[in-house]
């Protein structure tokens, strides 16, 4: 029989159990349901807003709209089926084709999409030197192609992933999870440093040159954005545009930074942590603290791809602002036409 003691240990840990449970599933529910709204309208907006004409012609705003491209399918793979589990059962935790699709799906598209603000803050940073011939490689072809190569490194460097996961697992934080040791290292530890260690370190350092330059070369002769062209034969008007939007895309991108590494390297860190601690003993107790917070740092990562509308919206300045309300206007006016 069971001591006193050993009793009130055993219900205390069962309420402890249920109550992380419970607060897991709630987190899950309603947050991934804000998280879904939130972050499909916002790049919805954001793919809108960067395909314009006015923007899409330079190379960190083409950047940027392949970015929520990436940012949009991340949070579909993602979330989708983490809200329908609410309900149903999630076809995904129990069919391994689905369960490895989606998967390689969400990493590949986060991979791309970090990657893409990484080559937008080199671009910036292209951009502020002081050597004409490192200007002038910023370009819209050398932002294209370098996209390309972006989405063929995350392809191949997530295609173990369809051996490595499988579904029906239950000694694994989720269902659909790595199903050897082997693979739970790879799999974990590669998206830890391709999708967030190294991008971030790339960006916080071109960031960081980047601003030093503006600092040096604040009084420099030449457009950042038209490095063939001599400030002298721009219009006055056509260059203060110009410098307006390199200042407010640079703006921009270093919140975004600032953001990414926020709600990234919390996922990073517990992933780091589950492999140093992989061949430990848990108690059961530990596991469902362990499996909540981890399903919350994941949770923050949607955050971080749905944010980019709105950060973009607040500290891109009227250059991005203008070009919101200009789309504004034109739907207004086609759904004007149309009624007429």
């Amino acid at each position: 029989m069971l001591s006193a003691s050993s009793f009130s240990s055993t219900t205390a840990d069962a309420i402890l159990i249920a109550s992380w449970s419970r607060m897991s599933t709630n987190i899950n529910c309603y947050f991934s349901i804000f998280l879904f709204i939130f972050g499909v309208i916002g790049n919805i907006l954001n793919i809108l807003v960067l395909s314009q004409r006015s923007l899409r012609s330079n190379p960190c705003s083409w950047l940027f709209l392949i970015s929520s491209l990436a940012n949009f399918i991340a949070l579909l793979s993602g979330l989708t089926t983490r809200i329908i589990s609410n309900w149903t059962s999630d076809l995904t935790d129990t069919v391994a084709w689905l369960c490895k699709l989606r998967i390689f799906t969400l990493y590949s598209s986060r991979t791309i999409a970090a990657w893409l603000i990484m080559l937008a803050s080199f671009d910036r940073w292209l951009l502020s030197c002081r050597s004409a011939r490192r200007r002038q490689l910023s370009s819209i072809k050398r932002a294209q192609r370098g996209t390309l190569i972006v989405i063929l490194f995350s392809l191949f460097i997530y295609s173990p992933l369809f051996y490595c996961y499988e579904a029906n697992l239950s000694n694994a934080p989720l269902r659909c999870y790595s199903k050897t040791i082997l693979c739970r290292i790879f799999a974990d530890q590669v998206y830890t440093c391709i999708t967030i260690v190294f991008p971030l370190i790339l960006m916080f350092l071109f960031g960081f040159m980047t601003m030093s330059n503006v600092r040096k070369l604040k009084y420099r002769l030449q457009s950042p954005l038209l490095p063939r062209l001599s400030i002298a034969t721009c219009p006055s008007d056509k260059r203060q545009r110009f410098r307006r939007l390199d200042r407010h895309l640079l703006i921009m991108l270093l919140v975004q930074i600032s953001f990414l590494a926020l709600f990234t390297l919390p996922q990073a860190i517990q992933q780091i942590y589950s492999t140093i601690t992989i061949d430990q003993p848990r108690t059961t107790v530990t596991d469902t603290i362990e499996s909540s917070i981890y399903a919350f740092g994941i949770l923050l990562t949607y955050l971080a791809s749905g944010m980019p509308f709105y950060i973009y919206t607040l500290s891109g300045g009227c250059v991005f602002r203008q070009a919101f309300f200009a789309l504004i206007e034109r739907t207004k006016k086609t759904i004007f036409c149309q009624q007429k």
